[in-house]
Formats: structure tokens, C-alpha cells, sequence
């Protein structure tokens, strides 16, 4: 499948505030702008200069129901929901947690997908589960889930780090563990087994995860037209076995 990467050619910036999309508007635009971070594999990742993975076949299905080509955007995770509140992107797929903060901000499709925040050390690290995390240095990916849960500003998660180390990439946080700058990575649960998998001579995941989570499309807020066409999509998809075979293409069941 052939996709257009856009990265900095995106529409004009809207007027102050989410400005809601409706399948019509996408449809008379000629393309759905899907923005997401392509550093998140199997969800998204690249394989060249084409972004591949699983929110992307998701969104390509979201596309063939408006009659339109899909258009990709690949941005920083933090950056995410803003492209939905200026207008520059129609949805976000990026194996992002509709959480109650998010949802302020954002509407949400249904979930699609089960997950989990997992952690990985070093193969002699002493850390064996997840309340061995308090009092240590943790590196996470910038905006992600496991940034907001380690970071705690509210006090109210059962964990308290020392220090918390963000990183664009989370090969970037395995390898500052590696060189044993922290003691340990948060990151969803299957980029981690990827990580892992690439260096398992010196890193390995724990069984037990620190946190379990869904995840969701996000789309400017008020799209209730656009929030019920992807939720046709995903349940078409769940229903047909379809998410099952996307999600085996890249995740192996073991």
C-alpha cells in the first residue's frame, strides 16, 4: 500500500480551539490527515520511508469508508493533540490511551486495543517488580502514558520515582539503560518486546507491568458524525476477524 508522508506540508492552521470534523469534511478535503508518532512499533513504525504498522492498516480501512486516499503524518508524540486542535491532522492513530485528561482535549473512537505500560531493565538488575521502581531512575517516552504515570503530579499513583528521563525514541531510553544512566524503561507493553528482542543480551522485560490500558483513536472534539463512522470501521473489523489478522501480521502470539 502506498501512502503520502506528510510531515511538514499539512493544512493551514484553524481558528483558536478544536474545530470539529465531520466524515463530509473530510471527503470534500480529499483526504483524511492521520497524524502519528513512527516510533512505536508494531503500531507505527518505518520500513524505508514508508511508515507500516497497525494504526496505519487501521486508518488505510477509516480511509477506504470515506472514498479517500490516506495521507500520514508523522510528528512527535507531544505534538499529537495539537494537530487535532489547530486542524492540521482529522484523527491521530498512534497507540495513544484515551485517558480522562486526553478526553478534555479530544473525542475518542471505542477502544481497539488492549495494553499495558511493561518495564524493562537490565538482565542483573534487581528490580523484579513494579514496586521495586520507587526510588529509582526511570526513562520513558516523552507524553506517554508511562511519562504521566511516573511522573505522578497529582500523588495519587502507587509508585514514586526518583527521577524521571524522557526521551524521543524509546531506543534511545534502552540505550541509556544499557549504559547504565537508569535503572529502568517504561514503555508500552509490545514496543518493549521489540526492544527487548533486538537486545536481549543485556536487557529483559518483567512478567509482572505497571500499568494496563486501552487504546483509542483520537479526533477533534464535537466530530460526533466522524466518532460514529470510525467506530462503524472498527467494529466492522473486530466483527470480521479483519483486526485479528492485522494485529498477527505484526505481533507474534507467543
Amino acid at each position: 500500500m502506498a501512502f503520502l508522508l506528510a510531515a511538514a506540508m499539512m493544512v493551514p492552521m484553524a481558528a483558536c480551539g478544536s474545530k470539529a470534523k465531520t466524515p463530509e469534511d473530510i471527503q470534500n478535503a480529499g483526504k483524511p490527515v492521520m497524524a502519528t508518532n513512527a516510533e512505536f512499533e508494531p503500531f507505527e513504525f518505518k520500513d524505508g520511508d514508508e511508515v507500516v504498522g497497525i494504526d496505519i492498516e487501521i486508518s488505510q480501512k477509516i480511509a477506504e469508508k470515506l472514498g479517500v486516499e490516506l495521507e500520514v503524518s508523522d510528528i512527535a508524540f507531544d505534538t499529537l493533540i495539537t494537530a487535532l486542535q489547530s486542524g492540521k491532522a482529522d484523527i491521530v492513530a498512534a497507540g495513544m490511551t484515551a485517558d480522562e485528561d486526553r478526553k478534555k482535549n479530544v473525542d475518542f473512537s471505542d477502544p481497539y486495543f488492549n495494553a499495558s505500560q511493561a518495564i524493562i531493565v537490565a538482565n542483573d538488575s534487581d528490580i523484579v517488580s513494579r514496586t521495586d521502581l520507587n526510588g529509582k531512575t526511570v526513562g520513558v517516552q516523552l507524553g506517554t502514558t508511562g511519562d504521566k504515570y511516573c511522573t505522578n503530579e497529582d500523588g495519587e499513583n502507587d509508585i514514586t520515582v526518583a527521577e524521571v528521563k524522557r526521551y524521543s525514541k524509546g531506543m534511545e531510553a534502552v540505550s541509556d539503560l544499557i549504559a547504565g544512566r537508569i535503572d529502568a524503561v517504561v514503555i508500552d507493553n509490545f514496543p518493549a518486546e521489540k526492544l527487548v528482542e533486538k537486545n536481549s543480551d543485556k536487557v529483559k522485560k518483567l512478567d509482572e507491568a505497571l500499568t494496563s490500558e486501552e487504546y483509542a483513536i483520537a479526533m477533534p472534539k464535537g466530530s460526533t458524525e466522524l466518532q460514529k463512522m470510525v467506530n462503524e470501521v472498527l467494529k466492522e473489523m473486530q466483527d470480521s476477524g479483519e483486526m485479528d489478522e492485522i494485529v498477527g501480521k505484526y505481533i507474534s502470539a507467543e
